[in-house]
């Protein structure tokens, strides 16, 4: 499962620097097939995460990582959405930044599930 995990997260960072072009190119269509896709993967995101979490000892690292990546999804779902609106979508950015490197300092050095599963 946590390589179900894994995929579902990279082929979404993938689709959200897909839409970001398609939005900039002014592909107003295309952009609107991969944003729906991509809520697709935030959803997907969100249930492997509840699964492996259901497998495991919840500790307290865990719930932060959790919420954590939330966040991450919320913050990329902003910085589409106020760019199509135009926006300003620095603070976005830098609070997407900030959370992403947190979850995967959480998720490949601070906590011990990596790849085990």
């Amino acid at each position: 499962m946590i390589h179900a995990h894994i995929t579902t997260w990279v082929l979404a960072l993938v689709l959200f620097f897909v839409a970001l072009g398609l939005h900039k190119s002014g592909k107003a269509r295309a952009l609107k097939v991969v944003q729906m896709i991509l809520r697709l993967f935030y959803i997907l995101i969100i249930i492997t995460g509840v699964v492996i979490l259901s497998k495991i000892n919840i500790s307290s690292l865990y719930i932060l990582k959790s919420l954590l990546g939330i966040v991450v999804i919320g913050m990329m779902e902003m910085v589409i959405v106020r760019s199509i609106k135009g926006k300003k979508t620095a603070m976005f950015w830098i609070l997407f930044l900030v959370t992403f490197v947190l979850v995967l300092y959480l998720g490949f050095v601070k906590l011990p599930l990596t790849f085990l599963m």
